[in-house]
Parts: structure tokens; sequence; C-alpha cells
């Protein structure tokens, strides 16, 4: 399995910290950028990683700015994109068990880099249950082609 990475200039530290993470546990990881932490727009990052997951359904992402919020608002106007804003491990394991989450979103200034181990620990050991999960998870996918959602 392939894993996309990529921050915004408030994700650079920890962006390397788990690229480091993810060479130890012998899993592939494509930096998409940035490398310095020159003010850049977090739409752009997250807008690369997240063409790359849509090309290979077997792809996984991971998307870090200050908070983690940005990244996942954004990665989440992307058909197939199911991102996953993450604080903890329990958070990481249901967002894969439940809901198949393809991108898992961190924020380098709200969360520690123990914490942030147990939950990549968490993201990369636990898979997609299925089962009545499943049709949950295709009626988050449907809304992408329902348009504009208002009530």
């Amino acid at each position: 399995m392939k894993y996309f990475i990529a921050s915004d200039h408030a994700g650079v530290d920890f962006k390397v910290f788990v690229k480091e993470l993810f060479t130890q546990k012998g899993y592939e990881i494509v930096d998409m950028g940035p490398e310095t932490k020159e003010r850049v727009d977090y739409p752009d990052f997250a807008s690369k990683v997240c063409q790359e997951v849509q090309k290979d359904e077997n792809s996984k992402g991971i998307l870090i700015c200050g908070t983690g919020i940005g990244m996942s608002m954004a990665a989440n106007k992307f058909d197939g994109i199911r991102a996953a804003h993450c604080h903890n491990e329990y958070s990481a394991k249901m967002a894969r068990e439940h809901n198949d989450a393809n991108i898992l979103c961190l924020g380098e200034r709200v969360t520690g880099l123990g914490m942030v181990e147990e939950i990549i620990e968490s993201w990369l050991t636990h898979s997609f249950e299925g089962g009545r999960h499943a049709g949950r998870v295709e009626k988050i996918n449907a809304l992408a082609t329902m348009g504009s959602c208002r009530v």
C-alpha cells in the first residue's frame, strides 16, 4: 500500500516525524510537500494528496496543518475521500474500522509527538470492518454526487 503525505507550513515538522515513523515500519510514503516553513495554503496540499488517493483506492493519505481542521475540511470536498481528523488512538481506530477513512488529518499545534505515534500505530493496525458500516460509508460517498446539500 502506498501512503501520500503533505502539510502546510504549520505542519512541516510533524510531517518529517510522521514520514520517519512510516519508514521505520517499512511503509512506502510519498512526500507531496512543502519542504520549508514558508507560508503556503493548506487546500493546495490537501488537493495534491487527495488526487493521488482518488487515483488508487488502495492508497491512503496523511495531511497535517496547525490544527488538522483546515486539512480535513479541504480533503472532504473531494469525491471518494473520507478524511478523519484524529486526536487520539481511539478516534484513529474508529475512523478506520467504522468509517473506512482513507485520509488521516493531524494538527501539529494541538497534538504531542507521543500521541501522534499512538495515532499512527492505531491507523496502521486497524482496517475497515464492513458489515453494518458498509452501508453508511456508501451513504457518505453518495453525498458527493448530490451536489449542494441544503437543509
